[in-house]
């Protein structure tokens, strides 16, 4: 049983506020809270008064960021003031939001760097804890080391075939306290599961949180869970930041359920069928890859952009090319894909290159190109056709295409794969609002995922018990 909250003061209405390092990532956590009937809502721009006013029931709230393919420089010039907006917000708990794989080094999506930045703008003085293991996600840590499914297996981080192999942040330590080292000069320290798992846990989190500035507390299975985020949320009084994957939020969940400040189950509404699905992918993932076959082999009429095209003087006529090519498609009754590579093996990557080094630009920049240029090609569609649902994959693609829609915010419409719900769109543009979208990070969903979308599927993961569910997040 939980410690009863040493707090004397009522439970606020508004309990969590989050800044997502991509957008997957951040309606990961979005679906989390939705499921648990909190009313998230998530938004794409730091959000003034009159924005938050249409959420007065949200009990959460989250920014959508795109700080994991940003070097320092750029953290240092934008995360301030969206942390500083967060922390107006008067919940009792900011969470820096990082992916569940924990990928990220000095020069790209430092977390070390997100970790200093937190600390200074919310002026934390006590330690700050970082929870990444999510046994709903298949990501477990012991002992400070990180652990993520692969298939039916489980590997070390370091030593997982896609993780290790990142093209821009590979994991080559599954340590996280050594992998924080090299990001941030704060002391950080671990509170393992065999501490967590002791009676008097509560009693050595006390003692232990006095001292290193970061404290990883370990996540191993649902009893770790529950007790870390009892821990966290008993302990918001001296410590208002954490980092952390959706974990943070599972953790939290699951205590406050324990503690039957929220609902034990929330049900949701089932999605419906669409007729038609727009969909546009940038992700090199194979997972991604395995999907964009599966629509191919449904009907799908596919539309590959020519990455070397779009970055040099051919651009504007390969956009308007494609655009034309799929809008008939779409006028045809077919479900549309649009996407840059079928994998990491697909010739488009190696073509990206080229082009980048004869423009003389880093793969980086190229790759923010190409994003601009899905982008560009999805919003024109978007805009011909005005679609009910549409879904977009790749986390650098989802910041950027979503953008480039100009959709204010998200809130949870219905489950799908898990870390990927059915979103509804929140804009001005009464076009646009009410879309309903997902967003779609490269390794998540099964084969099927792109007909799931239309349809309205659920994964069935969702009925498993979690040591079964599957994906990467």
């Amino acid at each position: 049983m939980p410690n009863a909250n040493p707090s004397p003061e009522p439970w606020p209405h508004r309990l969590l506020s989050w800044y997502g390092d991509d957008f997957t990532g951040s309606t990961d956590v979005l679906e989390v809270l939705a499921r648990a009937g909190l009313e998230p809502v998530l938004f794409l721009t730091t959000p003034d008064a009159d924005a938050l006013a249409g959420f007065r029931g949200a009990r959460a709230i989250g920014i959508a960021g795109q700080s994991r393919a940003k070097d320092p420089a750029w953290m240092d010039a934008e995360l301030p003031a969206a942390m500083i907006a967060l922390a107006a917000l008067d919940a009792p708990l900011l969470l820096y939001k990082v992916c569940s794989t924990f990928d990220s080094s000095p020069a790209v999506g430092s977390i070390g760097r997100a970790l200093d930045i937190g600390r200074r703008v919310t002026g934390e003085r006590h330690m700050t804890p970082v929870i990444v293991g999510a046994p709903a996600l298949r990501r477990y840590t012991a002992f400070g080391h990180l652990f993520a499914a692969d298939g039916d297996a489980t590997q070390r981080i370091d030593r997982h075939p896609t993780m290790a192999a990142h093209p821009l942040t590979p994991m080559g330590e599954a340590d996280l306290a050594r992998h924080l080292a090299q990001q941030t000069t704060l002391p950080t320290a671990v509170f393992d599961f065999v501490a967590l798992k002791a009676d008097d846990y509560a009693d050595r989190y006390a003692a232990f949180s006095q001292g290193p500035a970061a404290g990883i507390v370990d996540v191993l299975d649902e009893e770790t869970l529950q007790r870390a985020g009892e821990l966290l949320w008993t302990h918001r009084g001296t410590t208002r930041f954490c980092v952390g994957s959706s974990g943070v939020a599972y953790a939290l969940v699951a205590y406050w359920r324990a503690a039957a400040a929220i609902p034990v189950a929330t049900a949701l509404p089932p999605a419906d069928i669409v007729p038609q699905l727009l969909a546009v992918s940038g992700s090199c993932s194979p997972a991604t890859a395995a999907q964009i076959d599966e629509a191919e082999r449904a009907g799908y009429a596919l539309f590959r952009l020519d990455v070397a095209a779009a970055i040099d003087h051919r651009r504007e006529r390969t956009l308007s090319a494609l655009q034309d090519a799929a809008s008939a498609a779409w006028d045809a009754g077919r479900n549309v894909l649009v996407h840059s590579a079928r994998g990491p093996g697909d010739p488009a990557v190696a073509e990206l290159r080229d082009a980048a080094a004869r423009a003389g630009i880093a793969m980086g920049a190229a790759g923010a190109r190409v994003g601009e240029a899905l982008g560009t090609v999805f919003r024109e569609l978007v805009a011909r056709h005005a679609p009910r649902r549409i879904a977009i994959a790749g986390g650098d693609t989802s910041g950027q295409v979503a953008r480039m829609l100009h959709i204010d915010a998200l809130s949870m419409r219905a489950p799908l794969a898990p870390g990927s719900p059915l979103c509804v769109g929140h804009a001005r543009d009464p076009k646009l609002d009410g879309i309903e979208v997902v967003l779609k990070g490269g390794q998540v969903g099964g084969r099927h995922f792109f007909e799931d979308t239309r349809h309205g599927r659920a994964s069935p993961t969702w009925g498993e018990s979690p040591s079964n569910a599957r994906r990467v997040a």
